[in-house]
């Protein structure tokens, strides 16, 4: 692995920040923790897609341009550090396409992978259940053939940006009768459908990001199968490595750390600056050899993606280091700042204008999403170890 850029990695990397200061400038967005989860604007993903951002790593011959996933992973880290307003597209272009690429058919990828690169559709990802989340291949929603359609019925949870997407890339039971994993199948479900109905989940911090799908006799046609019929386990297997290793499980309470770091330079206690607290500086160094050895966790993935490998193990690895690295950083701020930290944004006392409280908060469902820490240790142990399967 090289450990270096190229000069047209380094402009690329310019380019970006450039782009993106000047966002912050002209007022489009905030820089804040958690900011590119909840925010949504097309707006924005219009722009990046005429700067050829998004399908980056896509082949040309479906509307994208072949480039590395270092080169992904440049963009990406730099709308991390800002925290830009990403949520659009992201999914879509993160899991949704590269598997429509994989497993979709001619159709399929003429239908909807332009409509992704150019930031004309917003898709959400339906596979949490009530009483699935780690153990996807025990979903309840079904959906069943009649004549022309599949009948689809059931409930989603977590369903991210699910109040704002167009269409929601379902995983569902189409087998009532043969073993769990060869009994699901994957579908683009268009949100406007009769029968669905979209709840909203709020979490603690007051924000509205994940919600609940209901699914009542909801009528998709045939065409809308992505891959064979029950195939779908073995094609989500592929496709979760893309959702774990990215820098977002990295970066998404970063300006936190940022602001910390300032914070302790020119805050003082008993008339000595926070910096020279041996307890804080040291949390401080010991908080930003985690983020580097992370941050080279996130480029190996993408180095080995674009070797053409599919980073299973090193998947799982890096997810694990990076969302606990963000859960240690929400608890760090929040000891440093005191009883200060525990101040909610809007508050005129809040240090950071409430971006440690707030991030606390957040920080439960990182090491949840897209993979329970649990979960990535076993596959770790078992894929990357070698270590026999755990009987229960």
């Amino acid at each position: 692995m090289d450990f270096s850029f190229t000069k047209e990695q380094e402009r690329l990397r310019q380019e970006v920040r450039d782009f993106l200061e000047t966002k912050v400038t002209d007022g489009e967005f905030q820089v804040k923790s958690n900011g590119w989860v909840e925010s949504h604007s097309q707006k924005f993903s219009k722009d990046m897609s005429r700067r050829g951002w998004i399908g980056m790593t896509w082949p040309k011959e479906y509307g994208g341009h072949n480039q590395s996933y270092i080169d992904r992973a440049i963009v990406m880290e730099e709308m991390l550090t800002y925290q830009a307003p990403i949520g659009f597209h992201f999914l879509a272009d993160r899991q949704v396409g590269p598997a429509i690429i994989h497993f979709g058919n001619d159709e399929q990828k003429k239908t909807y992978l332009p409509k992704i690169i150019n930031a004309d559709i917003s898709i959400a990802i339906g596979l949490s259940e009530p009483n699935a989340g780690s153990d996807l291949v025990s979903v309840k929603t079904t959906a069943m053939e009649q004549g022309d359609f599949y009948i689809i019925n059931g409930q989603k949870v977590w369903t991210t940006g699910g109040h704002r997407a167009d269409y929601i890339w379902c995983l569902v039971r189409t087998d009532l009768n043969a073993p769990k994993h060869k009994a699901l199948s994957e579908f683009i479900v268009d949100v406007k459908t009769p029968g669905i109905t979209v709840r909203p989940i709020i979490n603690m911090a007051g924000v509205h990001s994940f919600n609940e799908i209901f699914f009542e006799d909801v009528k998709v046609p045939k065409e809308n199968l992505v891959g064979p019929k029950n195939r779908g386990f073995y094609q989500l297997m592929a496709q979760v490595d893309y959702e774990r290793a990215g820098l977002e499980r990295l970066m998404q309470n970063y300006p936190l750390f940022k602001n910390l770091v300032e914070y302790a330079k020119k805050e003082k206690r008993n008339g000595n600056p926070l910096s020279k607290d041996p307890f804080i500086r040291n949390k401080l160094a010991e908080l930003e050899v985690e983020y580097q050895v992370g941050r080279l966790f996130c480029y190996q993935v993408a180095w080995t993606l674009s070797q053409g490998r599919i980073p299973n193990y090193e998947a799982a690895l890096c997810k694990a280091f990076c969302t606990q690295f963000e859960q240690r950083l929400s608890d760090a701020a929040t000891r440093v700042l005191g009883l200060y930290g525990q101040l909610m944004p809007g508050s005129k006392y809040a240090p950071m204008d409430g971006d440690a409280a707030d991030s606390y908060l957040w920080s439960v469902s990182y090491t949840i999403q897209g993979g329970t820490l649990e979960v990535l240790k076993n596959i770790v142990a078992t894929r990357g170890l070698g270590l026999p399967v755990a009987k229960s």
